[in-house]
């Protein structure tokens, strides 16, 4: 069968829902993903404003080569990499396809970077599953931007804890602000890694989309650098009584024996995650300028980019109804709720992760009284 998205048509698999390309006996594509696909485009175009002598991006997992394409398609000299013959071939077909310059590789993505003569100025790591295997390789050798996809959400944000302890080397719990909780954990993972290189991969847009967190990480090859990003690890601490939590910048955690709002003991310690920014509010905003109406998932991917570039860079997001659940409470509208906390001198904003997530500086005790009727 045949897709457009964007300003590409591709010859794909029958379409199959997903974690993500790449998995099963076949060719895999996964229509799932074009909102992830169409942010990496805006992305792409953003970033060579940025930075213009950007020009080489390796599509390290190439499956039908539809995310390497459209890379070509705005002006990238694309290398589409795939360990499967068949992706290889499937990929080739679609830059001939589409008229575009570009290379096909069936090669392991790992033995392609440390050997190819090639610097990628970007390398995007897509896999099904963790990208922990390829990231070594990925810092080594990306000159300028790692473009990361994560699927294996269960590890990332505590719900398979062991699993999450063994792939990432951090302590993941699962809480009601989970979604972020993967990604701090992913993004802990990627910036420790990377600093082994003496290299500080700094996010400059982050979001999380329904089975996946995806990250763009702006590399500088300074160890001062990486030693400044290292600095914003730490853990956090969240009471299941009361659901505060508080946070601290350290590489080693000394978690309170009891809560200091309730007395509760139930203390969750999560960490080393990362507790700074998850993107730069205005590449953020740049990335949504350049989503066009062509686009399948424009209308989804501005909403989102909005969002992004308005969240506070606090380490973890509230939920309303949980909160509300907590407070035997009704929920209000979420516009509403946030103008309260407004009102009442805090900060706050909407949170991507859910609709009914928000951000803000103020504690749980605090958001209870300023939000109550």
């Amino acid at each position: 069968m045949n897709v457009r998205e964007g300003e590409v048509e591709v010859a794909v698999p029958d379409a199959r829902d997903g974690a993500s390309e790449g998995a099963g006996d076949d060719v895999f594509y996964n229509p799932t993903q074009e909102l992830n696909r169409d942010v990496t485009v805006a992305a792409l175009r953003a970033y060579t404003e940025r930075e213009p002598r950007a020009s080489t991006y390796l599509d390290a997992m190439a499956a039908s080569g539809i995310r390497g394409v459209r890379a070509a398609a705005t002006g990238f000299d694309v290398t589409c990499a795939d360990v499967d013959p068949d992706a290889v071939a499937l990929a080739r077909e679609n830059l001939d396809r589409n008229g575009l310059d570009g290379e096909a590789v069936e090669r392991d993505v790992n033995a392609l970077l440390y050997e190819s003569e090639t610097v990628f100025d970007v390398v995007d790591l897509d896999p099904f599953g963790t990208p922990i295997p390829f990231a070594d390789a990925a810092f080594a050798n990306a000159r300028s931007l790692v473009c990361v996809t994560a699927t294996d959400t269960a590890p990332l944000c505590g719900a398979h804890q062991r699993s999450g302890i063994r792939t990432y080397t951090t302590l993941p719990q699962n809480t009601e602000y989970h979604p972020e909780m993967g990604l701090r954990v992913l993004l802990s993972a990627l910036i420790r890694t990377a600093a082994r290189y003496d290299t500080a991969a700094v996010p400059i847009l982050s979001h999380v989309t329904r089975h996946y967190a995806r990250t763009y990480l702006q590399l500088d090859s300074r160890a001062t650098s990486a030693d400044d990003l290292l600095g914003d690890l730490g853990y956090v601490h969240h009471c299941e009584d009361c659901l505060r939590r508080t946070h601290e910048r350290d590489l080693i955690a000394h978690p309170p024996a009891t809560c200091d709002a309730c007395g509760g003991d139930r203390i969750l310690t999560a960490g080393p995650i990362y507790l700074g920014a998850i993107a730069d509010s205005e590449f953020a905003r740049s990335v949504r300028g350049h989503v066009t109406d062509a686009m399948g998932e424009a209308a989804r991917a501005r909403r989102l980019l909005d969002t992004v570039a308005a969240e506070l860079d606090t380490p973890t997001h509230y939920d309303q109804h949980r909160l509300c659940k907590q407070w035997s409470r009704s929920a209000v509208g979420m516009d509403e709720f946030v103008d309260a906390l407004r009102d009442a001198g805090y900060e706050a904003t909407r949170a991507h992760y859910s609709g009914t997530a928000f951000k803000t500086d103020a504690t749980v005790t605090e958001i209870r009284d300023a939000t109550a009727e």
